[in-house]
């Protein structure tokens, strides 16, 4: 707290002088002193002081000033003709003057030799600034009138600091509230500066004011300015916001830039307003920061002092309390939708059903998975799918009422959280949900169409917080994408052990994974009599080995084998493809290796990859890695990706295409005809092979549309110099119509189902006489 300035202390100076009353100390016992003319002696005294950081005044008897140093007028600006014959608290006075009278300070003085106090003194023009005022009695012999010298040390700088500096910053270290923080600043500048007002207006970003302090302003007055434009005629602050530099405004009464505001402060007393900017780092404005004065004028030196210091205090406390929100932001929010992440849903979820504890009512919780979002990421790159999110963020926070949550997990998943809510409304807010993520999504020059699986639980019947609510409202929407594309489930208790049984095939799997626990199967894929690749009509007069195509296998210790249908959706949610497709990758080209070097003439071997492993800028280099370390040409290798990879709008993706076929490595297409874009994307990408999917060879027996879908693609292969290889094929009308139109290379349980290694050789030793047989029916089916 500051000292009051009335304080009079005499223990703090060591007396300059005995008492009046004591005999003067001679250099001799009993030896007189001789006196000297006081008049002579009082000039020189005060020419001490001249160039010195003091001002000096000698006062007679009645306080009137007799002598004055030099320096009165440098620091305080006043000459002698100012002082000579007048009291000093009539020549310091001004307002907010805090001078204690001189009639204490000489009975004090008088009591101890010397009395000192600080006070706030006025200079020429009325000049403020805070002063430590020391009077002392100066000897005189007996009968001589009392005389006094005053001398007064600039200290303005030193109570800015210990009274401004020191509690502000003091506030922000004990991390105090930003109202208090301001409030404080502005409580001691009107104690330094007792003659004016002050206050602090922060700037948002619409540029509208907000009021931040001003102790001395009722709440009333205040709220008046709130939410005001700022602009280049909004009184002092709002105009010194706009211009973003300090405005002085000496009569409010008259100046124009008060006309939409004078009679705000008008009754206040306020007649004249300093308003100066505080911005941050960046030059933005945040606040501004103001002197009213109770009278038209021009703020004065103490004024400039207190207005640097406060807006760099201001400054800090603002810019903490940015970085406090940057902090919160990053803790409780997710970084590229905006929306709140798991920890603020924790928290507000705790307190939701605590209310409806109180309440007696229910909770829905929604757990909502896009559909075809990876596709997307796939597809188009990350970009395209961080546009995606913060769209159905978007849509999602307009679909639930004010009272709800939307939170973003992680990925594609989403949460909401529905206070006082039922289960048929919880049910009409899921719909609703699903319909607007079902509308198309424009990012770019692209029509996105995505949609939700959603699953619900209910508080309580299905969990009291949130870790088991989550866990069965995921179990919900698994078991929806289970259904299908755009599914709704609600919990029910057989999805938890349905969930838990996910987690302990996942667990599993990734042991199998790094223990040894996988294998792969092989499944050929063959040229018909008299046809192979590039020369269909010069081929061998039997079956041949195109190649052979490899695919994962799990014998689990318990469950015996596990379906890839099973095993690889786990896989997709545990995060284990891109381990899982390094793994058969390598695995393939070892087994190549090894078969080759038993003398078994495999050609080729085909290896499946996820989008995801396409987009890793080191593949091109890891496979070239491979080839070198297990001696294969890049042409014993296919890489296979599905149509989603390969039309990939990225700038690297066609560059890791030709960077694979400058090594030899064989591309292909999987799935041909599935998509929606394969046939704008072929004539550009460095293919050599279409997979034709097994969706048309299975329909070609008994589907007219599908025997002229897949003789057009056919023909698309052949006219394009692509190898066709048509899966899936079971029987003997599928491959005579594929042989008849010109399939170079057949696949599927027709010749071969999947086997091991091992039984690849004693497999080809009997291919020659394999498929005569779907030559001889497609030649007699049409006449040949």
């Amino acid at each position: 707290m500051p000292r009051p300035a009335e304080e009079i202390r005499s223990d703090a100076v060591p007396a300059m002088s005995h008492p009046p009353d004591d005999p003067p100390a001679s250099g001799r016992t009993g030896s007189p002193t001789p006196r000297t003319d006081r008049s002579a002696l009082l000039p020189a005294l005060t020419r001490l002081f001249d160039d010195g950081p003091c001002a000096a005044l000698v006062c007679g008897a009645d306080g009137r000033i007799t002598e004055v140093s030099d320096s009165c007028g440098r620091w305080l600006g006043l000459a002698a003709a100012d002082l000579l014959g007048r009291r000093p608290e009539q020549v310091l006075a001004g307002p907010g003057a805090t001078i204690p009278g001189w009639e204490r300070l000489q009975d004090q003085a008088r009591r101890h030799g010397r009395a000192g106090t600080e006070a706030l003194v006025h200079g020429h023009g009325g000049r403020p600034l805070w002063c430590t005022l020391v009077l002392d009695a100066l000897p005189a012999a007996q009968g001589e009138p009392d005389t006094w010298l005053l001398t007064l040390a600039d200290i303005t700088q030193q109570r800015i600091l210990t009274e401004l500096q020191g509690p502000v910053l003091g506030a922000l270290v004990r991390d105090r509230p930003l109202a208090e923080v301001m409030a404080l600043v502005c409580t001691q500048v009107q104690i330094l500066a007792p003659d004016v007002v002050a206050t602090v207006l922060g700037v948002d970003d619409d540029g509208l004011i907000r009021p931040l302090a001003g102790p001395s302003i009722p709440a009333e007055v205040s709220c008046q300015f709130d939410g005001a434009p700022i602009g280049p005629k909004a009184g002092s602050c709002g105009t010194a916001a706009w211009r973003g530099s300090p405005v002085v405004v000496t009569d409010i009464d008259t100046d124009p830039l008060w006309d939409d505001y004078r009679h705000v402060v008008q009754p206040l007393g306020l007649r004249a307003c300093w308003s100066s900017p505080i911005k941050n780092g960046e030059g933005r404005v945040l606040a501004t920061f103001a002197f009213y004065f109770r009278e038209p004028r021009a703020p004065h030196g103490l004024h400039e002092q207190l207005v640097e210091m406060s807006v760099h205090l201001c400054t800090l406390a603002l810019e903490r309390e940015r970085s406090h929100a940057h902090i919160h932001q990053l803790a409780y929010y997710d970084g590229l939708t905006g929306l709140p992440n798991r920890a603020l849903l924790q928290a507000n979820l705790a307190r939701a059903i605590t209310q409806a504890q109180q309440d007696g009512t229910t909770l829905a919780l929604l757990f909502i998975d896009l559909d075809r979002f990876k596709d997307v990421n796939d597809s188009h790159g990350h970009a395209v799918g961080d546009e995606l999110l913060r769209e159905v963020a978007q849509r999602l926070a307009g679909e639930v009422r004010d009272r709800s949550l939307v939170c973003r997990l992680a990925g594609d998943e989403f949460v909401v959280v529905l206070p006082h809510c039922g289960v048929e409304q919880a049910r009409h807010t899921a719909e609703r949900v699903q319909q607007a993520l079902a509308r198309p999504i424009t990012v770019g020059d692209l029509d996105l169409t995505t949609g939700a699986c959603l699953g619900v639980a209910m508080y309580p019947d299905d969990g009291s917080d949130l870790d088991r609510l989550l866990r069965h409202a995921d179990a919900a929407m698994y078991q929806a994408k289970k259904d299908g594309r755009g599914g709704l489930h609600f919990y029910r208790a057989e999805m938890n052990r349905a969930a838990e049984d996910r987690l302990r095939l996942a667990a599993d799997l990734r042991a199998a994974l790094h223990r040894g626990g996988l294998q792969l199967h092989f499944q050929p894929q063959v040229c018909p009599p008299g046809k192979t690749p590039r020369s269909p009509a010069a081929g061998p007069a039997s079956m041949s080995l195109f190649g052979v195509e490899a695919l994962l296998r799990w014998r689990h210790p318990v469950l015996g084998d596990v379906s890839p249908e099973r095993f690889i959706p786990v896989a997709e949610e545990a995060g284990l493809m891109d381990e899982l497709s390094n793994w058969v990758l390598e695995a393939a080209c070892a087994q190549l290796a090894g078969w080759r070097a038993d003398g078994i003439d495999v050609p080729r071997v085909a290896v499946n990859l996820s989008p995801r492993n396409f987009q890793d800028p080191g593949l091109p280099a890891r496979v070239r890695q491979l080839l070198d370390r297990h001696g294969l040409r890049g042409d014993q290798l296919t890489l296979e990706l599905t149509e989603s990879a390969w039309i990939d709008r990225r700038a690297d993706s066609l560059d890791k295409l030709r960077a694979l076929q400058a090594l030899g490595v064989g591309l292909a297409m999987d799935d041909f005809g599935n998509g929606q874009s394969s046939l704008s994307h072929l004539h550009r990408l460095p293919l050599r092979q279409l997979k034709l999917d097994r969706s048309f060879v299975h329909d070609i027996e008994h589907l007219a549309v599908a025997q002229t879908l897949a003789a057009a693609m056919l023909h698309i292969g052949e006219s394009l110099g692509l190898i066709v290889v048509a899966e899936g094929i079971e029987t003997a009308a599928q491959a005579a119509f594929l042989i008849e139109h010109g399939c170079p290379v057949l696949q599927g349980d027709r010749y071969a189902q999947s086997m091991a290694a091992e039984q690849i050789g004693p497999w080809l030793a009997g291919l020659a006489s394999m498929a005569a047989a779907d030559v001889g029916a497609s030649r007699s089916d049409h006449g040949t």
